[in-house]
């Protein structure tokens, strides 16, 4: 047995329903089904797009699981005792002229979606192709940047990382950052009045240095909202 090292002051976290603790772990006998029901959670948060889902040529492909799970049939294993379980939602699917696989959580919107696709209404062939899984090192971009220039990631500020890099252009963020950092404001929500700021005037137009608390409490996302999707869409 390899040891590990330990985890670092610095760190990602993945949000996991308590359900889970409560009513799936203690039923849950399977090294197999535990480790992909718990690779699941940590894929699907990472994706964007309705609805959230994983294919089975996603999750064979992907290194970090199968290091874990050794085979392919140890992957079908456990995928179909989790379906068994109810804890995921299979669906095969002809997408992309091909027979693809699907799993989504057994969620309630993920439920309605999937009715939506039998009755024709949501046609996940037109949706983006979904990113591939990332390995644990590469993380994306704006969790780097906050944890190297601010602190420790929590699971809240986490959620607010994730919707300012669906509303804003990469170079943005790495922008905000950067100002943040230049003028000694290192924390979140400095970074995300400008943000707002430059979704509301335009990048171009915003003074640097201008987000005083005077100048920067009306661009609060509930008031601009509009306004950043339509600027970034």
């Amino acid at each position: 047995m390899s040891s590990f090292s330990g985890f670092p002051r610095k760190m990602r976290f993945t949000p996991v329903p308590n359900l889970f603790f409560s009513q799936l772990l203690p039923q849950i006998d399977d090294i197999a089904e535990l480790k992909i029901t718990l690779h699941i959670f940590w894929t699907l948060y990472q994706k964007r797009g309705y609805p959230k889902f994983v294919t089975y040529g996603e999750l064979l492909g992907d290194k970090t699981l199968m290091r874990g799970l050794g085979d392919g049939q140890a992957l079908s294993h456990g995928l179909e005792r989790a379906v068994s379980r109810s804890t995921l939602i299979h669906l095969a699917l002809d997408r992309e002229g091909r027979s693809q696989d699907l799993y989504l959580l057994n969620t309630e919107d993920d439920r309605i979606a999937l009715a939506k696709i039998a009755r024709g209404e949501l046609d996940l062939g037109a949706l983006p192709r979904r990113e591939p899984c990332l390995e644990p090192e590469e993380r994306p971009n704006i969790f780097d940047l906050y944890e190297n220039n601010i602190g420790m990631l929590t699971p809240m500020i986490a959620e607010e990382l994730k919707e300012a890099e669906r509303l804003y252009p990469t170079s943005w963020i790495e922008d905000a950052f950067r100002e943040a950092v230049s003028r000694n404001r290192r924390n979140w929500r400095y970074i995300a009045r400008i943000l707002e700021r430059w979704a509301a005037e335009g990048k171009e137009h915003g003074e640097p240095g201008r987000d005083s608390k005077e100048d920067t409490d009306k661009y609060f996302k509930g008031r601009y909202g509009h306004l950043v999707k339509r600027r970034i869409e």
